[in-house]
């Protein structure tokens, strides 16, 4: 039976129940072109070569592909997921999420990185306007007023998730409990005993950073602990950076017992430093994370972390982009999805007082 629906397949032949089923990955790869193309195709996109779109709608035709019925104005074709940097894990797991979504829904998905760089974010602009995007989903970045407006005047629908800075009102947004996750990882630390606890602060323009360094000062006052700003170092989320702090505050005159890291690259790299100093974790000092990267599961040891749904942000994003092409405003413009405490061997009980 799948064999013979297989040959009707192929060969673009009816079933006497039917059309024989075909999807338009099936079409790309028989057409030899990508599925972006085959929906330009479908959707009556004008930005197809006509002798790509003639052998297209030619193998649509033969394997008498069943158009399903579309709102007006419904959009979705090409989606541009753009970043700061591409250099962490961290981006990994929400390509990853925004590529089920996308996959799922026939989709292209254009991944882009800005760093920062003068022009470069312009030039992202102008390769969008140049593939005719349907959407942009904008990851801890911010775009100038110019570009923002830029996008508004050609209808492409953004979100952004965990937004840099305040975002533009018209724009959804979503983000992570970072606040909560910031709290929940002190109050363990607290709970097994510490009341030195060192914190490596991430970048202080990003409002995540913000939020878990103020969820940080919040545990401790509830827990009657005074701040000592000296145990708040700074930090740029990625490896060096939590070797550099870990370096800080062990040489303060009375180091703490326990380093929070706002990220877990930046654990991990505290985790270094203590090693080359011939200390042991979490036997000589606990470290906790934040995000929950694959790989910390298998660091040595294990690392107690916070959770960051980044997998499912992205599906999120995706989804709400998706929304909005077909003019379905979002439940919520303003979307955080809970942190989870997970405790692994990276902490425990003070040694010393």
């Amino acid at each position: 039976m799948v064999a013979g629906e297989g040959a009707q397949r192929k060969t673009g032949t009816r079933s006497p129940q039917g059309p024989a089923k075909v999807t338009i990955t099936e079409i790309a790869r028989e057409a030899g072109v990508s599925v972006p193309t085959v929906s330009r195709v479908v959707n009556g996109r004008s930005d197809v070569s006509p002798a790509t779109r003639a052998r297209v709608e030619d193998l649509l035709h033969r394997h008498g592909y069943q158009r399903r019925p579309t709102a007006p104005g419904a959009r979705a074709a090409l989606l541009d997921l753009v970043f700061n940097d591409l250099d962490s894990p961290w981006a990994v797991e929400i390509i990853r999420g925004v590529e089920e979504v996308a996959h799922e829904a026939g989709v292209g998905t254009v991944v882009s990185a800005i760093h920062d760089r003068a022009g470069a974010a312009r030039q992202w602009m102008t390769n969008l306007r140049a593939r005719a995007s349907d959407g942009v989903i904008l990851v801890t970045s911010v775009l100038e007023p110019g570009l923002r407006d830029e996008l508004r005047r050609l209808g492409v629908p953004l979100v952004v998730v965990d937004p840099a800075g305040s975002p533009a009102s018209e724009a959804p947004t979503v983000g992570a409990t970072n606040w909560a996750g910031g709290m929940a990882a002190t109050e363990h630390l607290l709970g097994l005993g510490h009341r030195r606890i060192g914190f490596i602060e991430g970048p202080p323009r990003l409002l995540c950073s913000r939020a878990r360094l103020d969820g940080y000062r919040a545990a401790l006052d509830v827990a009657g602990v005074a701040v000592d700003d000296a145990l708040v170092v700074p930090g740029d989320f990625y490896h060096a950076s939590g070797f550099t702090g870990a370096g800080r505050l062990l040489d303060l005159d009375d180091p703490p017992t326990a380093i929070f890291a706002a990220s877990d690259q930046m654990a991990l790299g505290a985790i270094e430093a203590l090693r080359r100093r011939g200390l042991r974790v979490p036997e000589d000092m606990s470290v906790v994370g934040f995000d929950d990267l694959p790989e910390v599961r298998w660091s040595a040891p294990p690392l107690t972390t916070v959770r960051q749904p980044l997998y499912d942000m992205g599906k999120l994003a995706a989804r709400m982009l998706l929304d909005l092409g077909r003019d379905v405003e979002p439940a919520s413009p303003r979307v955080e999805l809970a942190t989870e405490l997970e405790v692994r061997a990276s902490t425990a009980p003070p040694s010393r007082g």
